[in-house]
């Protein structure tokens, strides 16, 4: 267990929407639940009743009623939710129709933007008529390859609300992998932009969407949006418009929301595409209205007076997640460009002047601010601010410490996580429950996760494999292109029959219930047999102030695995041999001989992709002689280049 670093208040308990949550299920179903704990037993153990709960507290619109919550859980995969119910995901999101902001935009280069909900209606409405007009029907795709603006929103809400499937790629995304991504999925209209800001530099995205729209023949609009310069020349663009000329004249239509099935496609995610061409994830868009709404409402403890912000892009499900948040009525803010820029307090200043209260971010967020010696707390004025949310990546105990120290005392972390997979989280947060250091303080409301041994085992206070026993709304209805469900199937149930995998190395905690990850369970090391985390070597090397960042992996040798660190050194320090010695000292003392690595070698870069993660499977492919596909994936490629100039070296004693 880690160190206790913060207790909720009773008030806070009190004013918390899990808490109304509580004496609403207790109401409806005759019960006496008290506490986090044993609502969490009480959604798993009653999956139809909690998600019906769910239904109902947050307001789900729907022209039709569901027949049944499920049809049969124990079809997994294959259950059906909420089977004759019909809705619309952007009817949902566009609930609220007032004067409140909706949208706050705020770019590196200074620029800025408001949006009501009022004026967020109308903007999609007049969309939704363009695109209706073109011919664009339910089942359509409409793909974007465009920065975090407010375009890129209504740009989904309108193709949402015909029924169309959404899917969007970040600029930074070279074209080679933005084509890995839209090319399989054959889109009718591409939203892009001339291009974006970056630090302190204008990115110019033309080409790059030039070649995208030339090697994608399915597509028949390209819409284009003037960011970076006022009028761009978009004539090489086959099909272009300006996205202002495409826009319907008509002043306030009013929307015709497609009313769909509840399991009616509305989103097609992509995973890393780091081991080979990225899985299109199909999922719909009521399970991922209802999971959103579930992590936003009770796990985040959303609130119309809320002022919520996510350091993302439109390539990460956390981007999907954010917009959800329309649904729940506050003002999101988005950002785009560097978050260190002009300075590693840009983004503190940010949640000062706007007064946010939900700060989102990632791992390598804190890591950078941590390195840089950074104080937030005592820098800027963050009194709006109530909570933290990080993921992406493991977090370390001090990572969680250094928040309490140097951000604010009294506010609720939550660490989440899960994946792009499931458009949400099996392991989050409670406002109503106490932060202990380097633990996801619980199991998701209705998620059935369990720990897992080499025996398929559930098992306590050991590591193992996250799974998840039991279906939930937003697991991929299918992957594109995978009629028979093989590549589905094999993905996540292939280890498990009938209890789905995740992929992460975990412990659960009986004393406190919370969970610690320790990455990724197929970057899982195995010297001499013994099973070890990265995240347990990184949580250790990483503490030390000459250590920017570090890598770990396994090669194999001799019959066997060795470890090998990779270390980028921090500014002014180098790798010298009373730092090695140092790192496995500190490995030895406080984790075990075991985690000491066979070699230590100094790196001038970590590759890393664009969701922050860091590559651990490139970069053991290297090493072991094997194939590196789809290096686009990667917001640093050209780091992969010095691992292959040194693996003669490597392959030494």
């Amino acid at each position: 267990m880690g160190n206790l670093l913060w207790t909720p208040s009773q008030s806070r308990i009190n004013q918390a929407n899990i808490t109304r949550f509580i004496r609403f299920v207790n109401d409806r179903y005759a019960l006496k639940i008290d506490a986090y704990d044993a609502l969490y037993d009480w959604s798993v153990d009653k999956i139809g009743d909690f998600w019906a709960a769910m239904w109902e507290f947050s307001d789900i619109r729907a022209s039709r009623h569901y027949d049944a919550v499920v049809d049969d859980l124990s079809r997994f995969p294959g259950v059906k939710w909420f089977p004759g119910a019909r809705l619309n995901f952007a009817e949902n999101l566009l609930r609220y129709r007032d004067n409140h902001i909706a949208f706050v935009f705020r770019g590196e280069n200074k620029k800025t933007d408001r949006i009501t909900y009022a004026e967020l209606y109308d903007s999609v409405a007049r969309l939704a008529k363009s695109l209706r007009d073109m011919g664009i029907k339910p089942g359509d795709r409409v793909a974007a390859y465009m920065p975090n603006l407010i375009e890129t929103a209504i740009a989904m809400l309108a193709a949402t609300s015909i029924g169309a499937i959404w899917s969007s790629c970040a600029t930074d995304l070279g074209a080679q992998a933005t084509l890995d991504r839209l090319g399989q999925i054959k889109p009718k209209v591409l939203f892009t932009v001339d291009g974006y800001f970056y630090k302190g530099k204008t990115i110019d995205s033309l080409a790059n969407a030039t070649q995208v729209a030339r090697e994608i023949p399915s597509l028949e609009k390209v819409i284009v949006v003037s960011y970076a310069t006022d009028r761009p020349d978009i004539q090489p663009i086959p099909n272009s418009v300006h996205y202002e000329r495409f826009l319907a004249v008509e002043k306030q239509p009013e929307i015709q929301f497609e009313q769909l099935p509840f399991e009616h496609p509305s989103f097609i995610m992509f995973s890393s595409g780091t081991t080979g061409k990225p899985k299109c994830l199909v999922q719909s868009g009521g399970g991922v209205l209802i999971n959103h709404l579930k992590e936003l409402i009770l796990h985040t403890d959303l609130k119309r007076d809320d002022k919520i912000f996510y350091i993302t892009t439109c390539s990460w499900m956390m981007w999907n997640w954010l917009l959800s948040s329309l649904a729940v009525g506050p003002a999101i803010v988005l950002y785009d460009g560097n978050p260190g820029y002009p300075d590693p307090g840009a983004m503190w200043k940010l949640v000062q002047d706007e007064k946010i209260t939900i700060f989102g971010t990632s791992a390598s967020y804190i890591n950078y601010l941590k390195s840089q010696g950074l104080n937030p707390g005592s820098e800027y004025d963050l009194t709006s601010l109530r909570e933290i949310s990080q993921t992406g990546s493991v977090l370390s105990a001090e990572g969680f410490e250094y928040v309490y120290k140097a951000i604010k005392k009294d506010l609720h972390f939550n660490s989440i996580s899960g994946g792009t997979d499931i458009s949400g989280c099996f392991a989050q947060g409670s406002p109503t429950l106490p932060v202990f250091a380097g633990e996801l303080q619980r199991a998701a409301l209705g998620m059935k996760v369990r720990c897992y041994d080499e025996n398929g085992r559930p098992v306590y206070d050991q590591t193992g494999e996250l799974v998840c026993e039991a279906p939930s709304p937003s697991m991929p209805l299918y992957f594109w292109n995978d009629p028979d469900g093989e590549k589905y199937k094999e993905t996540y149930f292939d280890t498990y029959p009938n209890v789905w995998r995740h992929g992460d190395y975990v412990m659960l905690s009986s004393a406190t219930r919370g969970i610690t990850f320790f990455g990724r369970s197929d970057a899982i090391l195995k010297p001499s047999g013994v099973r070890i985390g990265t995240a347990e070597i990184y949580r250790e090397v990483e503490k030390l102030e000459e250590v920017a960042d570090s890598l770990a992996i396994g090669q194999s040798w001799k019959g066997d695995q060795r470890i090998i660190l990779f270390v980028k050194p921090a500014d002014g320090f180098s790798l010298t041999e009373e730092l090695k010695h140092k790192i496995n000292k500190t490995l030895r003392d406080n984790a075990s001989p075991r985690h000491v690595p066979a070699r230590i070698i100094p790196v001038p870069d970590i590759p890393y992709t664009f969701n922050m993660k860091k590559v651990e499977a490139a970069v053991t492919n290297i090493i072991n002689r094997k194939p590196v596909s789809n290096r686009d994936s990667l917001v640093n490629p050209e780091s992969l280049d010095y691992y292959e100039s040194i693996i003669n070296e490597l392959n030494r004693e």
